[in-house]
């Protein structure tokens, strides 16, 4: 494994889906695992003194408005779904 591949996995590591495999709950679980990544880059952003505190909250909630977007588009949790 190339050295750039292992800083790759690194940094964006993938987790293996163990839910029901439909298009949309993949589609979800990947639009969830970024959501996780990012927000875990802004708080070490905030934490360190980089990120303004209420920057990071703005750019929080936008990243959880465009998740719970997905999910609705996605019809995850509608319908017996």
């Amino acid at each position: 494994m190339t050295t750039n591949k292992k800083k790759e996995n690194f940094l964006y590591p993938h987790h293996t889906y163990h839910g029901e495999v439909k298009p949309e709950n993949l589609v979800f679980n990947a639009n969830l695992q970024e959501f996780g990544q990012k927000i875990g880059y802004i708080c070490n952003l905030e934490t360190s003194g980089k990120l303004p505190p209420e920057q990071a909250y703005e750019q929080i909630r936008s990243l959880w408005k465009k998740l719970k977007k997905s999910k609705k588009q996605l019809g995850i949790g509608q319908n017996g779904r």
